[in-house]
């Protein structure tokens, strides 16, 4: 541990020396990776954090059915990000709308020749800090952004829809709907080229699961009861608010790797500084969206509404996201803060339209991922008119999609749970069994 210890010391100590005031080569190389694999264990923690939030949101009817779907959706994202998706996104995209269908995605061939080298050569070595970070530090970064869109259109569908259907449209989402639309942008496709902005993805991750979501939430319908035939709308309370809050830290934390890792190097103090920045960034504008959410609650409601606040935090994040480069950090809270009350009009709103949305991730995403990415255009991180296409481009194509892949998912296989089990829940009618078993069942709508 001492040699360890002291290892690293030096080698902080060398990159900050006054000549080696910008790192290079195999120590720029490491730091690189570094970040990439740190802050992807961060976004990773935020499927924990998605997962407590919809738990928490929903009846304890449907927190097992809950669960399940989080972790299924993670493998499955990461396995097919892994089969195909890294290449329809990354790969030779070259100003276009997809890149290849190549299949499974692994280390270089300079990397491999390193590792099974009996004793590396400079040359090999060379080879491979050529490249500037370790191929696959990229792919496990950029394979957690896949899940988070996800993990949005899971909390929307909470407590109606079966499982097999919904795991079914995260193949699709994670292997093409998602890929296909990021290398528009982050894969040098024609969005990028025309200029359009979005630092971690206000729109490329947050809306494209909002915009799922909300073509999944028309096609499957509201939950039995949630919408009266006089146009009333009957509350469903969540069963446990102190797992919803826990979850929502958890992604507040991992949101520092969304963002901050997504500045994509650590190999210079350029890079320090700017993460640096970044960090700063999200945490005010997710601070700035509660306090906007609970001081807009309580002028409409007379009552600081604890959900509103939690999804103000979370539309914070979302609006920071596309620019949290911004070196003016009163702007961070500009955008949270606008995030934040954005988030308490479209909750009712959604509902007014008979929207059931069971934890308002399209209130927090959608809406907020748009107006983050229009802030960008607002404030002077990039031209209005080219994110406002950005943003209605990615809008159709994802909305479109996800609307016949739902459609085509009802005629074949049938997505949405018999009254019958919705009224038992799907722990039991999906799982055969309860989260909470020890719990007797009454008459209450908390079960």
């Amino acid at each position: 541990m001492l040699r360890i210890i002291t290892g690293l010391a030096a080698l902080f100590a060398l990159a900050a020396s006054p000549a080696h005031a910008a790192v290079e080569g195999e120590i720029a190389f490491v730091f690189n990776t570094f970040s990439f694999l740190v802050h992807g264990f961060l976004v990773m923690l935020m499927a924990a954090g998605f997962a407590m939030l919809e738990s928490g949101l929903v009846r304890t009817k449907n927190t097992a059915a809950i669960c399940l779907k989080n972790i299924a959706l993670y493998s499955i994202a990461g396995i097919m990000f892994y089969i195909v998706g890294y290449a329809v996104m990354y790969t030779d995209v070259n100003g276009g709308w997809i890149g290849t269908f190549d299949f499974l995605y692994n280390p270089s061939e300079a990397e491999l020749t390193l590792l099974n080298a009996e004793e590396a050569t400079s040359e090999q070595v060379a080879a491979v800090v050529e490249g500037g970070y370790s191929v696959m530090s990229d792919w496990f970064f950029q394979m957690v952004f896949v899940a988070t869109a996800a993990s949005i259109v899971s909390g929307t569908l909470a407590e109606r829809i079966r499982i097999l259907p919904f795991l079914i449209f995260t193949v699709l989402l994670s292997a093409l709907i998602y890929p296909i639309q990021a290398s528009w942008v982050w894969g040098g496709g024609w969005l990028a080229e025309m200029g359009f902005s979005d630092f971690a993805g206000s729109t490329l991750v947050h809306s494209t699961g909002g915009w799922a979501a909300l073509a999944g939430a028309i096609v499957l319908g509201s939950r039995k009861g949630k919408y009266g035939p006089d146009g009333s709308i009957n509350p469903m309370p969540g069963a446990n608010l102190p797992l919803a809050t826990l979850g929502t830290f958890i992604l507040w934390f991992g949101w520092f790797g969304f963002n901050g890792g997504s500045q994509l190097a650590l190999g210079s103090a350029l890079d320090a500084v700017a993460i640096s920045i970044v960090y700063v960034n999200t945490n005010l504008a997710a601070a700035a969206g509660v306090i906007a959410a609970m001081a807009t609650s309580y002028v409409m409601y007379r009552k600081i509404d604890l959900t509103l606040a939690l999804n103000g935090a979370i539309a914070g994040l979302v609006s920071i996201t596309a620019g949290p480069d911004l070196q003016n950090h009163v702007l961070a809270l500009v955008i949270g803060g606008i995030g934040g009350m954005l988030v308490v009009y479209a909750v009712p709103a959604l509902d007014r339209l008979k929207v059931d949305d069971v934890v308002g991730a399209i209130s927090a995403h959608l809406v907020a991922g748009i107006w983050g990415t229009l802030a960008v255009g607002i404030f002077g991180g990039g031209d209005f008119v080219t994110q406002l296409i950005g943003v209605l481009a990615i809008g159709v194509f994802v909305f479109s999609v996800s609307l016949a892949a739902w459609l085509v998912l009802k005629l074949a296989l049938g997505i949405r749970a018999s009254e019958e089990a919705e009224d038992d829940g799907l722990d039991k009618s999906e799982l055969g069994m309860e989260a909470y078993p020890e719990f007797g069942r009454g008459s209450s709508p908390l079960f």
